[in-house]
Parts: structure tokens; C-alpha cells; sequence
């Protein structure tokens, strides 16, 4: 069975609206409908005031989604908005009170791992969360990532990636994969592995060239799914790599997770050193841990002669590293094999184990571990400690 926005537009007016008041399609709460691959993706409007008890509104619509022959899954997403969406009228005028309809019975969350002072909810299973983050895009943070991970992977750790770049995911390209992810129980993802990662990406849940239009509760709301309801099993480390900026996906992930860290990558030149500030201020501003500053592109051999070439300029990550107080946790020169494998699908790391750029960046997954465990001394260190006498 095809399933079309019409389908689902008439199975949505079988969910009441708040208080009862009609149903959430008349009342003008549902936004565009979106369908890629069976999936089914859409905000609910609501307002803002009311915007935490009206949780149990959208997991109501997306039940009844599911339940749609040929439907193979749904993101739903609440968005809050404090003037019009054509339901203050409706909402404010409140009927008077009915007894609340019995909540759909949800299996207990597994205990999970999480921040000392934050009391952010971990995931379980996973024993720490590393975000590669970078001001502005065009910096090789996709690659830097991947290669991150398959260098912590190869110091004995197991890893994974969440390629958290819904608008442009890179992890199904750079890892080779693909095919679309199974569940467990029709819930839960299973992750797609390769080289000994596991990885999710919104890259294997629709096709490469579908555009995601989407605003950005419809994008927090995906990240949460994609680190939530995967089946990621024991890890020591998963890398998460960052769209660019400081927008929706990087507050998510800083305001939701316990992150052992941030690692900011950078290119020399100014430029990307003003966004790359951005980026370590804006973690700082959230009290998620700096783990250091990555140089790409650091300065280029010559094939032919072997001279070097600092065409970006040289040291500016060094500079501010210090200038800050972050670790600078290493150089990764402007190098053709990276990108070549990189566009193969067959990370350097990998690829060629024993170069010069594959020990760059075994290099750096070592200092970005040494650093995660610091930060997780510090952390334990100022939990105080209650002795009776």
C-alpha cells in the first residue's frame, strides 16, 4: 500500500485536539507533511505555554501514523509557537475539566549513565559521548570525525558514529554503506556497521538527493530518535559529528546528553578561527567540556618536491588553543590521499594504516581519550562525599 499525505492527513483527524476541542488537522496544528521511504515526518503546533503537557498529544499522533499499512515509521515533532497557528482561540477556551484519558502504558527507560552535576539522561550502553564540532562549514569535520573514530577503534576502544548532520549527512559516503537499517521489534534501529563502527545516519533513512526541508523542532526531534532508539550496544566512545554552527542539532545535544566533550576543528587561517570561537563558546556557555582543537588542513607537501606549502597559513589553532587554555590536540596536513579515500569510502585510517596522516589522527584519538578521562577525574573528583561518623 502507497501511503500518501491524504492517508495520513485523514488518520491525523481521528486525534483530538487540546482539551477535546475538535481534531489537530481542523484546528490547523499539523505543518506540511513529509514522506521519504515510508516515513512519515511532520510538527504538531502548539502553544507555547502548554508546550510540556502536550506530550501525550504527539505521541498520540504518531501511534496512529504507525498503524498505517506500509507505513515503516514516524517522526513527530512539537512546535511552540506563542501567537498564531490559528488554535489560541480553540485552546484558550477551555471546556470544563474531563477525566484525563488513561495514558498508553510505556515500558520503564534502562538506566543509563548520566552527568554528575547536570543530571542529563545518558544512553545506555554508552560509557561516553564525544561531539566534533566546528564553527562553519568546509573545515573537513566529517572526515576528521570518521577518522577520529576509527583511530580511537584502532587504540582498542568500541565505537560509534551518529552522524548528526541531518540537513547533510556525510557518514554513509565516507564509510561506504548502504542499504537502509533494520529494527528491532518494528522500534528500535539497528545500527549499519563498517570498519568496525556502528553507525546511524538520516543518510540511510532517505535517499541521498531528498532534500530535508525542515524546521528545526522537526530536526531536534530526529537527533533525539537517531541517538535514543538505536540499538548501539556496549561502546567505550561514541563519536558524534556536528552540522556546522551553533544552531538547534548542537544545543540538543549539549542541553540533552551528557557529553564527555567537545573537539572543535579548525583550519589556520583567521577566518574560520572567528567561527571556530563560536563554537568553543558556545560549549562553554552550556558547561559541556572543551577536549581541544583540531588543526586541518595544517599545511601542504608537495608530491613532487616535497616542499612545504602553508597555503592556509600555519599555527592559527595552536594560537588560540593556547590563547583560550584548551588542548591543541594536533595538525592534519592538506593532503590528497585524505581525500581521495575519503571520497572512496575507505577512510585513511583504514586505507593506509602505516602513513603519516593515519598516525595524525591515531595521534589525536589518543589525546582526545587521555583528555575524556581527565575531564571524567575532574568530574568525580568535585562529586562531594558524605562520611558518618
Amino acid at each position: 500500500m502507497s501511503v500518501t499525505k491524504e492517508i495520513v492527513t485523514e488518520r491525523l483527524k481521528t486525534v483530538n485536539g487540546p482539551d477535546f476541542t475538535g481534531n489537530i488537522v481542523d484546528l490547523g496544528m499539523v505543518s506540511e507533511i513529509f514522506i521519504a521511504d515510508s516515513k512519515v515526518f511532520f510538527s504538531i503546533t502548539v502553544p507555547a505555554a502548554r508546550a510540556q503537557e502536550m506530550e501525550p498529544l504527539r505521541a498520540a499522533a504518531e501511534r496512529v501514523v504507525k498503524a498505517i499499512p506500509g507505513v515503516a515509521g514516524a517522526v513527530v515533532a512539537l512546535t511552540a509557537e506563542r501567537k498564531g497557528g490559528g488554535m489560541e482561540a480553540p485552546v484558550s477556551a477551555r471546556p470544563a475539566p474531563r477525566p484525563a484519558p488513561p495514558a498508553t502504558p510505556q515500558r520503564p527507560a534502562p538506566q543509563a549513565p548520566a552527568s554528575h552535576s547536570s543530571g542529563k539522561r545518558g544512553v545506555p550502553g554508552i560509557e561516553a559521548i564525544i561531539a566534533v564540532a566546528s564553527g562553519k562549514g568546509g573545515v573537513g569535520k566529517s572526515t576528521t570525525a570518521v577518522n577520529l573514530a576509527l583511530g580511537l577503534a584502532a587504540n582498542g576502544l568500541r565505537v560509534g558514529v551518529l552522524d548528526a548532520d541531518i540537513y547533510g549527512p556525510s557518514m554513509p559516503k565516507l564509510l561506504n554503506i548502504h542499504g537502509r537499517p533494520q529494527t528491532v521489534d518494528g522500534k528500535i534501529l539497528k545500527p549499519m556497521e563498517n570498519y568496525g563502527l556502528k553507525v546511524m545516519s538520516m543518510g540511510f533513512l532517505v535517499d541521498e538527493e531528498t532534500p530535508m526541508i525542515w524546521r528545526g523542532p522537526m530536526v531536534m526531534s530526529a537527533l533525539t530518535q537517531m541517538l535514543r532508539e538505536v540499538e548501539w550496544g556496549r561502546l567505550d566512545v561514541l563519536v558524534v559529528d556536528m552540522p556546522p554552527g551553533t544552531g538547534d542539532a548542537q544545543l540538543t545535544m549539549a542541553q540533552q546528553v551528557p557529553l564527555a566533550g567537545a573537539v572543535i576543528v579548525s583550519t589556520p587561517q583567521d577566518l574560520a578561527l572567528i567561527d571556530a570561537r563560536k563554537g568553543l563558546n558556545m560549549f562553554k556557555k552550556v558547561d559541556v567540556p572543551l577536549l581541544g582543537i583540531v588543526e586541518n588542513m595544517s599545511y601542504f607537501i608537495a608530491p613532487d618536491t616535497g616542499k612545504r606549502y602553508d597555503i592556509f597559513g600555519h599555527g592559527g589553532a595552536r594560537r588560540e588553543a593556547e590563547r583560550l587554555g584548551v588542548t591543541f590536540l594536533g595538525e592534519v596536513p592538506l593532503e590528497m590521499g585524505i581525500r581521495e579515500s575519503s571520497d572512496a569510502g575507505q577512510p585513511v585510517v583504514v586505507s593506509k594504516p602505516d602513513s603519516a596522516e593515519a598516525k595524525a589522527y591515531r595521534d589525536i584519538a589518543a589525546k582526545v581519550w587521555d583528555r575524556v578521562n581527565e575531564e571524567r577525574g575532574a568530574a568525580e573528583a568535585a562529586v562531594p562525599s558524605i562520611v558518618f561518623e
